[in-house]
């Protein structure tokens, strides 16, 4: 019998057709995160677009059966359950569990909830100004430990304390901590300690935190504290204590985020930090969300923790008693919250061939199992269309060496014409301290698959190369990161990668910024897309939340004293050297980069008569959550590239 050979047809760079469709990504793709165990019992969040971008949280029982514990969906959406809090706006820990009892904020109303399985949710508080994450259950004294945000006197500048919340909701809230502007992490010892974290203007927690411990006294407030850890110049980051009642927690004071543990023998007035596994990689993250884990202790003696190197996860066990470590083999190059029970250990991962999910691993045997995919479709199914990343290094200004991942062009049925090269989109990640996962995102495979490349730059100022790459951006944000975009393209280009006349950048937030300035300021790119991102800084230092109110003082100068810098800076302010296309995707409801940051540069180029697009989607916020929305964004932004890319308007499947 002969078979039939398939040649692969010829079609130019960007025109491929492609199963990975937008529809596909959005019907079959959730979130995922904020695992927690409950004894044998697994939960996580997840961000279900289909349902509207609510957050809901799922169990996974003693004998394996997932089921949702928030109420579904109800026909009036005003009384929804959505597992969200908004503290800093960004908001995680939403919730925790103990013995079967799911306490959580709701972002419909803005109320804490309690939830034993099987019952209805009802109200711990009742005055929706005051925003709640990050708890810690005090059992002895019928309590929770949260992080407040207090809106009643001001929404841009409210206050936030650590308070006690009564496991029924019998008692007000009462404060605890206050008096610094931001708080995080509250941990407690056998009862008799609290461990935090604060911070204050202008720092961001990535740049200088302070770790605290307090004695908790007979009437539940707490009497004498002691700064432990941290200061101006030091990260502090995820403080825990072990089962013996010693304090771990991963500090950057050597240039690294790395593990530390306080010794028990110390005196009051001389805390001694001990590194219990010092290396050239980050066990840190920046703290843009509460409850984020890297470590977690699974049993007295062993720690499991998870580390970033050159851009990819590792994960090892550590002996408390000896401090020896032990790698744990996984495929997995992306790990996430990390928790531990006797045996197993608990974490989000994924990898560039494997979509994200909640990963159970034994460590006995060192086998791992989805518990959850963060996407239904099956990659093999897709197997010749999808473009595993490298990770690649390249000069940039100042003698410097960048980093991105970069993903070629990749399908089974399509090849490019003969001398032809590539377009480019240039991603941009937003924070502006985030990083490129290399995990596989069916976003990226979008575009890959129609025969793009993409470059997705870990820009001077990304986290996962040590502190010194961090501050490359203090006072040189619309710098630093622009050029590391551009001359990513332009290395790439010299390489006969990809083609120089074809060139566009996109990001969203902070990456929108970058892209901004990019096309603004720059000739390299031929369009791009700018999702919720900054064209004008004096208007973000003036209108943006509380948590990012003084970020700027770091990334550009302090305001209103360096006014200089930040009209120099700001793209709408420099329209006259705009002569590229522009697409716009916006929030009605973002609070941290209002949609009037959009319509400005929209004005602007509207009466320069240059070429954009602009949707405004209502009811999303900073990132959109809707299924709807991110289609059509997503195919909008194809759309635009089609003609924009390619000199004449041409029509794509998609």
């Amino acid at each position: 019998m002969t078979e039939l050979l398939i040649r692969p047809q010829t079609a130019p760079y960007g025109s491929w057709r492609s199963p990975i469709t937008s529809d596909l990504i959005v019907t079959s793709s959730i979130g995922l995160g904020e695992v927690l165990l409950d004894g044998n019992e697994v939960y996580w969040l997840e961000s279900r677009p289909e349902e509207g971008g609510r957050s809901v949280l799922v169990r996974r029982s003693a004998d394996g059966i997932l089921a949702d514990v928030t109420p579904p969906m109800p026909a009036n959406p005003k009384s929804v359950f959505n597992v969200r809090t908004r503290v800093h706006e960004y908001g995680g820990g939403a919730y925790l569990v103990a013995d079967g009892v799911v306490y959580f904020a709701n972002d419909s109303d803005r109320l804490l909830y309690r939830q034993a399985l099987g019952t209805a949710p009802t109200p711990l508080t009742a005055d929706p100004k005051l925003r709640f994450a990050d708890g810690i259950i005090d059992r002895a004294r019928n309590r929770i430990i949260w992080v407040c945000e207090d809106h009643t006197e001001s929404d841009l500048q409210p206050a936030n304390t650590l308070v006690e919340v009564s496991l029924d909701g019998s008692r007000p809230p009462r404060v605890l901590v206050s008096g610094n502007d931001f708080y995080s992490s509250p941990r407690l010892s056998h009862g008799s300690h609290l461990a935090w974290l604060e911070w204050h203007h202008p720092n961001m927690p990535w740049m200088g935190t302070e770790l605290w411990v307090g004695k908790v006294a007979a009437d539940g407030l707490i009497g004498e504290k002691w700064k432990v850890a941290g200061g101006d110049e030091e990260s502090v980051f995820q403080p825990e204590w072990a089962p013996d009642g010693v304090l771990y927690f991963i500090s950057d004071r050597s240039g690294w985020w790395n593990l530390y543990r306080l010794s028990p023998y110390a005196r009051r007035d001389s805390w001694h930090a001990e590194a219990v596994y010092p290396l050239e990689a980050e066990f840190g993250q920046p703290q843009w969300l509460f409850r984020m884990s890297t470590y977690a202790f699974e049993s007295e003696r062993r720690l499991i923790c998870s580390y970033t190197r050159n851009g990819s996860s590792s994960l090892t066990a550590v002996d408390l008693m000896t401090l020896g470590v032990r790698q744990i083999e996984t495929e997995l190059t992306d790990i996430s919250s990390v928790r531990a029970v006797p045996g197993h250990i608990y974490f989000r991962g994924g990898s560039p061939t494997r979509s994200p999910a909640i990963v159970e691993l034994e460590l006995a045997s060192g086998q791992a199992r989805t518990l959850r995919a963060s996407n239904s479709q099956d990659p093999e199914a897709y197997r010749g269309y999808i473009s595993v990343p490298r990770a690649i290094e390249y000069p940039t200004e100042g003698g410097l060496t960048a980093h991105a991942l970069f993903y070629p062009p990749a399908s089974k049925d399509v090849t490019a014409p003969d001398g032809e090269l590539p377009p480019l989109i240039v991603h941009s990640h937003g924070g502006p301290t985030a990083a490129a996962s290399s995990t596989l995102d069916w976003k990226v495979q979008y575009w890959t698959s129609r025969g793009f490349a993409i470059l997705d730059v870990d820009y001077g100022g990304s986290s996962g190369y040590g502190r010194a790459y961090r501050q490359r951006l203090q006072g040189q944000w619309g710098i630093v990161d622009v050029h590391d975009c551009v001359n990513g393209a332009t290395f790439l280009a010299r390489k006969g990668y990809v083609d120089p006349k074809r060139l566009a950048i996109s990001g969203g937030s902070a990456g929108g910024y970058t892209t901004l300035c990019a096309l603004t300021f720059h000739n390299a790119f031929k369009t791009g897309a700018s999702y919720y991102g900054v064209s004008d800084l004096e208007a973000l230092a003036k209108d943006t939340h509380k948590f990012e109110s003084r970020y700027l003082d770091g990334l550009i100068g302090p305001y209103p004293e360096r006014l200089d810098l930040y009209r120099e800076r700001s793209p709408i302010h420099h329209v006259s050297r705009l002569s590229v296309p522009i697409a716009f995707f916006q929030g009605a409801e973002d609070s941290i980069v209002p949609p009037s940051q959009a319509e400005a540069m929209v004005q602007a180029l509207k009466a320069k008569g240059l070429a954009f697009v602009y949707l405004l989607f209502e009811g999303e916020q900073h990132g959109f959550r809707r299924s709807q929305n991110i289609k059509r964004a997503l195919d909008a932004e194809l759309y635009f590239y089609s003609i924009f890319l390619s000199g004449e308007k041409l029509t794509f499947p998609v």
